[in-house]
């Protein structure tokens, strides 16, 4: 019987991809880019910080249809790799920390209700979802707290014309800007967090400003040689 057990475990498919689009939405799909790349930049040095999105979590073994799909998600306390679905089985138990949901009109029903319950039951300590159209959650951009079993909403703070809530489990701030975007920053620093294509158009835009500023400036040299006088002594 024993033996039985063990084949049918093992010998059970867990799908890697169910073949669907990943987003419905171009805003969608570029927050969880995002989300999944700028926490994954910021936790780059930490070995065992597991940062993902629209990824299988498995929750059962021997159930495929045990299965959700955040997002974005964190796990902290596992290695950080890729994998082609997460198994909670194979990762010591541990399910995800945070978990983000962008919502959408297909799934402002289920971040809402039945996702909510789902991670609720499995554990996962904070639950938050941003709508970036702001037609399916007021206010758009909401964050929740693991607490006895329930999730409670945790409190923001409005900053002018901004809107944060604190994440306990990054020790990060979730920001809806003026403009109705949704960002990390860190309340250490102040700064927000940049995903590499932002880091790499920032490093672009500060690399053009200093060869304007340099190309200014040797016009303004010349133009000081032209009337007689020696830049290096102004």
């Amino acid at each position: 019987m024993t033996t039985s057990l063990r084949y049918s475990l093992f010998d059970v498919t867990y799908p890697d991809s169910d073949d669907l689009p990943m987003a419905e939405s171009d805003a969608a799909r570029d927050y969880l880019i995002y989300g999944v790349e700028a926490l994954d930049s910021y936790f780059q040095e930490e070995a065992d910080v597991y940062v993902s999105g629209n990824l299988f979590i498995y929750y059962e073994q021997g159930n495929p249809k045990a299965v959700v799909a955040p997002d974005v998600f964190v796990v902290f306390g596992v290695e950080k790799k890729k994998r082609p679905s997460y198994k909670t089985w194979e990762e010591q138990g541990k399910i995800p920390d945070f978990v983000l949901e962008i919502t959408s009109k297909s799934t402002a029903s289920e971040d809402r209700g039945t996702k909510r319950g789902l991670y609720a039951y499995l554990g996962v300590k904070e639950y938050f979802q941003y709508d970036p159209t702001a037609d399916y959650l007021k206010p758009s951009l909401q964050g929740f707290r693991l607490i006895e079993g329930n999730y409670l909403p945790i409190l923001g703070q409005s900053k002018g014309d901004r809107f944060s809530i604190y994440a306990e489990t990054l020790g990060l701030e979730l920001w809806l800007e003026s403009n109705g975007e949704m960002r990390f920053y860190s309340p250490k620093t102040g700064a927000k967090l940049l995903s590499p294509r932002e880091m790499e158009q920032a490093k672009h835009q500060a690399e053009q400003a200093q060869y304007q500023a340099e190309q200014r400036a040797a016009k303004f040299a010349a133009k000081l040689r032209e009337l007689g006088l020696d830049p290096d002594l102004i």
